[in-house]
């Protein structure tokens, strides 16, 4: 009985180091991306010619949202020339005619498994590649805002073979979509700006992402059938030493969540991708260390972080077995960290999102975490099937051309 209370103490005092470093992580990063990095590209007359662009669109099955989002591509003022090209993928024979009339090139795609980093990489092979030198890669529901072409331009300028844009929420209308748009922020800020404003890498979002166009061919070469291709580029990149600048000024806004079955979803994709690189990297990420590269290194060790609404939950848990169970770390400990994940999380967030409808979305976080627990349960499912996120069409924060 004494070996039992031994183990199970040493234990939990082994899991409370781990949960402890995990937020010791956030809370760093947090404080990091508060501080100010100037851009001087962004504020500087143009000194190149403008970059001819290619405007990637996948779109899985995306009839509903489609024609809004080239449509607003295609009308998108930039300085110089760029195409809109949707990779379709399971649309409607209506919907191709009708973007073809937009005048949308399209490339059709067929796949007996179905993902967005295949997708990409049978077009970059069909189209012609010395017709572009960037390749911004959009999802289907994605919206510009103004400027955003040539802000990625006149980062290309400045030397950047990749570029994150920022990412924002296009809809707040319900308790779950407000509580993904705070995710997505909050995201932004640890996983973006804190890394970009101490001289890391911002981390790549799937969507709203620039690439020198022979780079991202060389990227996606071989990207199999992985659920998480921003990703695993994210990780080629880093191996490869180049610099991902965030631009946290120039916003593509995107799709939230609105109900628990398309969050439990999309959630069950990510978490299947972080346990896939965990699996893949985690072995050359202390060999990268031993090379000097850090840069590889951070990657694997973000890929090891609890997801942050699972780890509110995790917390909360440890926090009401220390009431019942005298061992392991006592009861001040999981109050601390959960008060300190808190203040982490919020401090994270920006000043506009703190409204009424805040509080209404922080209310449904623990149907969010059991929906968490629910796709950590189903991750085994990404092996036999693409998990799209579904897409409705939203009113538009942009004046969208008819």
């Amino acid at each position: 009985m004494a070996l039992l209370a031994t183990l199970l103490n040493a234990l939990l005092y082994a899991v409370g180091a781990f949960l402890l470093l995990n937020c010791l992580y956030l809370l760093f990063f947090a404080v990091a991306g508060h501080r100010p990095v100037r851009l001087p590209f962004l504020t500087q007359a143009p000194v190149a010619p403008a970059r001819r662009l290619c405007v990637l669109i996948p779109a899985y099955r995306a009839d509903a949202v489609i024609l809004e989002t080239a449509r607003a591509a295609l009308h998108h003022a930039y300085a110089g020339p760029k195409d809109v090209v949707v990779v379709a993928d399971g649309l409607q024979p209506a919907t191709l005619q009708h973007l073809r009339q937009l005048g949308a090139q399209v490339v059709e795609v067929q796949f007996e498994r179905s993902t967005k980093g295949k997708a990409l990489l049978h077009a970059l092979t069909v189209l012609p590649a010395p017709c572009y030198d960037v390749a911004l890669v959009l999802d289907a529901d994605n919206l510009m805002a103004p400027g955003c072409l040539d802000s990625i331009n006149a980062a290309f300028g400045a030397g950047y073979k990749v570029v994150q844009t920022h990412r924002t929420a296009k809809n707040q209308n319900t308790a779950f979509a407000l509580l993904d748009a705070c995710n997505e922020e909050i995201n932004n800020h640890l996983y973006r700006k804190g890394p970009f404003a101490v001289g890391l890498s911002a981390a790549l979002i799937g969507s709203g992402m620039a690439f020198d166009y022979g780079y991202l061919r060389q990227l996606l070469s071989g990207i199999g059938e992985t659920v998480g291709e921003d990703k695993e580029m994210d990780f080629r990149i880093a191996r490869d030493q180049q610099k991902i600048c965030y631009l946290d000024a120039v916003l593509v806004y995107d799709e939230k969540i609105e109900d628990a079955r398309v969050f439990t979803q999309q959630r069950t994709r990510w978490l299947a991708s972080q346990l896939e690189f965990v699996r893949k990297y985690s072995g050359e990420g202390i060999r990268q260390l031993r090379r000097g590269n850090g840069e590889f290194f951070n990657k694997v060790v973000q890929a090891y972080l609890v997801p942050r609404t699972l780890l509110i939950g995790v917390l909360g848990f440890f926090f009401l077995l220390s009431l019942l169970v005298p061992a392991g770390p006592p009861v001040g400990f999981w109050a601390g960290l959960l008060l300190g994940l808190a203040a982490t999380l919020l401090g994270s967030l920006p000043a506009r999102l703190y409204n009424r409808q805040l509080l209404a979305a922080l209310l449904r976080l623990p149907y969010a975490i059991a929906c968490m627990v629910v796709a950590l349960l189903r991750v085994h499912r990404t092996k036999t099937s693409f998990l799209a996120t579904p897409h409705k069409l939203h009113d538009s924060p942009l004046q969208v051309p008819s």
